[in-house]
């Protein structure tokens, strides 16, 4: 067992969260107890990354116990979270004398050991055991680390640290059986690639693709939670590399069943613009498109029909005709059966079927045309444009910046249409022919001079664009005044 006494990981927490451990680490330890924070808080502390802002702790005091003394450190809320799994919550609600923060969140576990007899996924739980047995049921060797809640010393039996020097995700102990006890750490192996750039040590990527099919045991809804995150972390290409490379991609989204075949088949020549090809456009784009759910899945998702369209015309030209509505229609049925919410399969499906029109702007195209765009896109515009910007990822410089101008232009036409409505719509509650039938009064040099004055009431937000009653008064102060 590797423990490095360090109080870089205690002084790396903020302040209200490093007040809330040390008051926690104080109680335990002057009643006798063991406590360590657990869990993605020492890693990504180690790593220098940002800190989430839940604490996880553990123990070897029993539940009850921990109520106790979580009450006695001064928890303004304290319940059980799960008796089965020894789990307490605690709420921090004043960590400090100004009482400034948004409460804290803790959950104390008793150290425990688990056993799977079947596939359910229940496992049998016994407590009373050892930190280190604790920790040997944990997934990975860099989250199967803990931190001394009093001095910050680093318990690491399994050399964490290490691989996270190294860059190394690589299962504890057996990783067939750590697969096995929930399949889901298939998919979260392939996310902290995504999320830190690591690789998969080669016999846990080795199991990953024996244990891959074991994923139909999980959830749809926590598969499409898994896939969400790994599409938005920061290193999204090389954690789809992982599913593809293990065998998880098309047991998690077979509808990229035909994109991943002809990307492991490389059958076609390069010339011939194979699939292969469209996998690593693919990538590109994903890793190119802000890190929002929704535009990281269209990016996913924009040219997944294309094995479902590709013909071959008599010059030997390769087409693609009508696969963004084919893709449409298959990332509906995707981002259904994994049971996304109705709003993100809508907008996806939507950002899949428009994709190729940004790319199609030229200078000339009439006014008309751009609204047609806007009304189109709606909301999803900015995700749309967005889309179609990192949907460009030639190798050849002049097309990658003659294509980024496009889209430029094209958002500096959006923007100037979108100020020229926001002007149209900051008019005078009244018109002229309203004024005229208000004051019984002929056109005339009036009407202006009483509507810009209540349009300028309107851009300075003293008067709503529909209040009339109070604009028929202002005008007929400014007539008695004699200023129209």
């Amino acid at each position: 067992m590797t423990q490095t006494a360090t109080s870089s990981l205690l002084e790396a927490l903020p302040p209200r969260e490093a007040a809330v451990v040390g008051r926690l680490g104080r109680v335990f330890a002057e009643a006798g107890h063991e406590l360590v924070l657990v869990g993605g808080i020492v890693r990504d502390a180690l790593l220098g990354r940002p800190l989430p802002s839940d604490l996880d702790f553990a123990t070897d005091a029993l539940p009850d116990r921990t109520q106790a003394l979580g009450e006695a450190a001064g928890a303004s809320s304290v319940y059980l979270v799960g008796a089965k799994f020894g789990t307490v919550g605690l709420v921090f609600a004043n960590v400090d004398d100004e009482g400034e923060g948004p409460p804290i969140q803790v959950e104390i576990t008793t150290y425990r050991s688990e056993h799977y007899p079947d596939e359910s996924r229940k496992p049998e739980v016994a407590f009373g055991t050892s930190l280190v047995d604790d920790l040997a049921r944990r997934d990975f060797t860099i989250n199967a680390m803990a931190a001394d809640a009093v001095t910050g010393q680093i318990i690491d039996p399994f050399d964490g640290q290490a691989d996270l020097a190294r860059g190394i995700i690589r299962a504890v102990g057996n990783p067939d059986e750590r697969f096995q006890e929930d399949p889901l750490r298939l998919l979260r192996a392939a996310r902290f690639v995504a999320q830190l750039g690591f690789l998969i040590e080669p016999e846990t990527k080795e199991a990953m693709a024996r244990q891959a099919q074991s994923l139909g045991r999980i959830s749809k809804e926590r598969i499409y939670s898994e896939l969400t995150r790994l599409l938005t972390g920061e290193y999204a290409s090389h954690g789809l590399q992982a599913l593809l490379e293990t065998g998880l991609l098309v047991v998690a989204m077979p509808e990229l069943a035909p994109l991943a075949a002809e990307a492991e088949s490389g059958a076609w020549p390069r010339r011939a613009h194979r699939e292969k090809d469209v996998w690593d456009h693919t990538l590109k784009v994903v890793d190119r498109t802000p890190p929002r759910p929704i535009v990281r899945w269209a990016a996913l998702l924009h040219d997944a029909a294309k094995p479902l369209t590709r013909t071959v015309d008599a010059t030997g030209a390769v087409h693609f005709f009508g696969h963004e509505r084919e893709g449409a229609a298959l990332a509906s049925r995707l981002l259904g059966r994994l049971k996304a919410d109705k709003a993100t399969q809508t907008a996806v499906a939507r950002l899949v079927e428009l994709h190729l029109r940004p790319a199609a702007y030229e200078p000339d195209w009439t006014d008309s045309a751009v609204r047609r765009l806007m009304l189109e896109a709606g909301d999803l515009l900015e995700d749309l444009l967005d889309l179609a910007a990192a949907d460009v990822t030639s190798a050849r410089a002049h097309k990658q910046r003659t294509a980024a101008m496009r889209i430029e232009s094209l958002r500096e036409r959006v923007r100037r249409l979108e100020e020229e409505q926001a002007l149209a719509q900051l008019k005078s509650p009244l018109d002229g022919d309203e004024l005229m039938a208000l004051f019984g009064r002929p056109p005339g040099r009036w009407i202006a001079i009483i509507k810009d004055h209540l349009r300028e009431l309107v851009i300075d937000g003293e008067l709503a664009p529909d209040d009339k009653e109070t604009a028929t008064r202002i005008a007929r102060e400014m007539i008695e005044r004699g200023e129209a």
